[in-house]
């Protein structure tokens, strides 16, 4: 855990084990940032108990989470709740949450999953997502500073690191690799720009 007296943000990862959350936490590493990796056998994150617990001593909060035995439409709505509760008690300020491309605007205007062509077989866990950003919204305290990022299309896993990224609409075409993906949370961490928002972000 970290230290009481440490003067750098303090950083919880929720979801570390994945390849998001080690991105994550490699980045906040990087940048001497103290950093708690979290995965699911260290608590029960739709408990704001558990939330609570795991969170206390920390600055700010970064949710990458999927469990693949749960229904999502019940899961990510859970998991958000317990998180807009759950960070506030322990005086977390400020949450990032990993969210998907799927259910972001494309430049014309219908989400990406709604356009032609888009792969339809895993809508329940698009909208599950929706629905987990949307309790998000519903449920944070105005003590939660907090915002959703997600590729604007989907991860480059083979790619090198470009070093940079901008924030885009969805695209099916567009790539970020993780660790580009991870630069945009942490800067989101440290220096927000975002605010109660799902945005994407691609490669530069």
């Amino acid at each position: 855990m970290p230290t009481e007296n440490s003067s750098a943000p303090t950083l919880i990862v929720f979801g570390a084990t994945g390849r998001v959350g080690r991105a994550v936490v490699a980045e906040a590493r990087s940048r001497g940032l103290e950093v708690t990796p979290v995965g699911r056998s260290a608590g029960d994150l739709a408990s704001p108990d558990d939330v609570a617990r795991l969170a206390a001593g920390h600055d700010a909060a970064v949710a990458a989470v999927y469990d693949p035995q749960a229904v999502p439409g019940d899961f990510f709505p859970a998991a958000a709740r317990a998180l807009a509760t759950g960070l506030p008690r322990a005086g977390v300020r400020r949450l990032v949450g990993v969210g998907l491309a799927s259910v972001l605007p494309t430049a014309a205007g219908p989400l990406l999953m709604d356009t032609p062509g888009y792969p339809q077989e895993w809508r329940a866990f698009y909208e599950g997502h929706a629905a987990g950003t949307e309790a998000l919204r519903a449920a944070a305290p105005e003590a939660l500073d907090w915002a959703v990022l997600s590729p604007a299309g989907d991860f480059d896993h083979t790619g090198a690191p470009t070093g940079g990224y901008t924030l885009a609409d969805a695209d099916a075409d567009s790539r970020v690799t993780p660790a580009d993906f991870a630069a945009a949370v942490l800067d989101e961490l440290t220096a927000p720009t975002l605010h109660g928002v799902h945005a994407g972000v691609a490669g530069a």
